[in-house]
């Protein structure tokens, strides 16, 4: 009997030692469960900007978090974003088309709003918006100076999904990589006029610069640039993606991928939500920038399943490189600084 009172006196103190410590954690690490809407401008199933985004809102619901998507299909900005914001504690936005969240901001004073890859101007005037910008130029450089070195043909290509600020700040960055690695590598550019979801755009796009003799193109089109894979793959040439680890996201354009500029846009997302939550810090009215140094900006070449086209001196060389970026002894140009 008496062993019997002992054993439920040890269950129950293991029980509430449990106990303790999940309300522990809970608390240190979940205070807050808040209603968080994450929008886009088209639709998730890019594999790159927008799922990258919804990444960042999976890891959220692991915090504990109520998260909801709204895919805007290139139409009704603002009203979703009202919507959105007449239901959530926080509201993300992610691409340049949401340059309306300033004025929805001011109609929704109580609501956290976070831009992703774009800022206002005057970022004080709106003290529940946070504008997040990336060092994409930072990466970009990364994808020149590889496709430089790679290249056989002595020329190679970029293709952007249009010509403005983000986009440039890639095609800037990437130039001075090549320039960087070798000063006698042409680089060739090309537009998909703001089309960022016809594949077959982009082989036409792609196809087109390797007639005119580049072996590597560096897309940063969206949807539309992953037809530079099916290009690269028939001709036997090769690409580098975008946003998401490529090798990993086409694994049937793997062969022919060299690498992929990432921007951790959904990382970043869960950061800034999770420290709002937790620590009640959230820096409105400001713009934070996610670079190399914070971790958001890398380059990626696929897993250990992954055949690997840049080889092992080249990788420790970007390494090399990717220092001096952090350190600040090598200085990257961006179109938002010309």
């Amino acid at each position: 009997m008496k062993r019997s009172i002992s054993m439920v006196l040890v269950l129950a103190l293991i029980i509430g030692i449990f106990a303790y410590v999940g309300n522990h954690m809970a608390e240190k690490y979940n205070q807050v469960s808040l209603n968080v809407t994450i929008l886009v401008s088209s639709e998730f199933g890019d594999k790159a900007l927008n799922d990258s985004a919804h990444d960042g809102g999976e890891m959220l619901k692991e915090d504990g978090m109520n998260v909801k998507y709204i895919e805007c299909r290139n139409t009704d900005y603002k009203k979703n974003m009202m919507d959105a914001a007449a239901s959530s504690d926080v509201v993300v936005a992610v691409g340049w088309e949401f340059w309306e969240i300033a004025d929805v901001s001011v109609e929704y004073p109580n609501v956290k709003f976070i831009w992703a890859d774009n800022a206002v101007d005057e970022p004080d005037e709106y003290p529940n918006l946070l504008s997040v910008m990336y060092a994409q130029n930072e990466g970009a450089y990364l994808a020149g100076y590889i496709a430089a070195a790679t290249s056989v043909s002595g020329a190679v290509g970029i293709i952007g999904g249009s010509e403005d600020l983000a986009t440039n700040d890639f095609i800037v960055g990437f130039k001075q990589g090549v320039r960087d690695c070798n000063s006698g590598i042409d680089v060739l550019v090309s537009y998909a006029d703001g089309v960022y979801d016809d594949p077959a755009l982009g082989e036409q796009l792609a196809n087109d610069l390797y007639d005119q003799g580049v072996d590597i193109i560096f897309q940063v089109a969206g949807n539309t640039g992953t037809g530079v894979y099916k290009a690269a793959l028939e001709r036997g040439l090769f690409a580098i993606g975008v946003d998401k680890d490529h090798k990993i996201e086409f694994p049937q354009y793997d062969s022919c991928i060299l690498c992929s500029v990432k921007k951790d846009v959904g990382r970043s997302i869960r950061k800034l939500v999770f420290q709002y939550a937790n620590e009640n810090t959230f820096q409105g009215g400001s713009v934070l920038m996610g670079n190399m140094a914070k971790g958001y900006i890398d380059v990626a070449y696929g897993d250990k399943t992954s055949v690997q086209l840049v080889d092992s001196n080249l990788k420790n060389e970007i390494i090399g490189i990717k220092e001096d970026i952090i350190d600040g002894n090598l200085k990257v140009d961006s179109a938002f600084n010309q």
